[in-house]
């Protein structure tokens, strides 16, 4: 089976910094051979992901913020005209309101909650509808989550709730999708010392635990989260889709 992507033509969206899982799976899609279009958040964040759109020489290198009406649909006009096609999409963004994450669940707004599951999950059901008609001979659709979505890990909070939400989704997303050859999976790395993953408390604490419980005693990094996702765009993987797989260094068989 072939894992080349030669040829193949992908959507990253999360790239914040170098140090961002989706710049890992944004440089081994590109090392594999694909033709990449890339987003930034906002104008804060473009500075930062402009220079990296260049290394990757993406030709679509655009806004997205999905709570912005409109944006979404732009980029992926964009490649409709561009491209005409797409074969893989990367969902690799999360958020939840500080006072929300850092609380209990129990304690967590109506307004928190909903704002955290619209951008952390219910976006990549909203790109998976973008992207399926651009999909004509099947893809790959990929997000990330954490084992806190099937354990409660201290201080996660309520992402866990909401990861569990997306890897539910992308399971139902996979049954409806699969008749047309479009494979959706989420990706579940181990901790990993990222802009996003800052926000969470006592963030350090988990990442050493992580290390103490791990089965190879020792942390993953972008690159190899970046291997497993190249692998599931590549055509190796067309019979793999609906999972969860994990690449954390053994860290949720204990």
């Amino acid at each position: 089976m072939n894992t080349t992507l030669q040829g193949k033509k992908g959507l990253v969206v999360g790239i914040a910094n170098a140090q961002s899982i989706a710049w890992g799976c944004a440089r081994a899609f590109r090392d594999a051979g694909a033709e990449l279009a890339v987003t930034w958040f906002n104008d804060k964040a473009r500075p930062y992901v402009e220079p990296l759109a260049q290394q990757l020489q993406a030709p679509i290198a655009l806004p997205l913020d999905v709570e912005q009406p409109g944006q979404m649909e732009a980029v992926f006009a964009a490649i409709e005209q561009q491209w005409g096609r797409l074969d893989f999409v990367l969902h690799s963004i999360a958020f939840a309101p500080k006072s929300d994450l850092h609380g209990r669940v129990t304690d967590s707004s109506r307004e928190g909650f909903g704002r955290a599951m619209d951008i952390s999950c219910h976006s990549f059901a909203r790109m998976a509808r973008l992207a399926e008609p651009l999909m004509k001979d099947g893809g790959s659709l990929m997000t990330m989550s954490y084992v806190g979505a099937e354990e409660v890990i201290p201080d996660y909070g309520l992402m866990g709730p909401v990861k569990a939400a997306l890897e539910a989704s992308t399971r139902y997303m996979a049954a409806e999708l699969g008749p047309k050859g479009i494979r959706v999976n989420a990706v579940s790395p181990g901790p990993l010392a990222t802009r996003a993953a800052s926000g969470i408390p006592n963030f350090d604490a988990l990442l050493d635990e992580a290390v103490r419980r791990a089965p190879l005693r020792r942390r993953v990094d972008i690159a190899e989260v970046g291997a497993l996702c190249a692998f599931l765009a590549s055509d190796a993987a067309k019979a793999m889709t609906g999972g969860t797989l994990y690449v954390d260094a053994g860290f949720h068989v204990l």
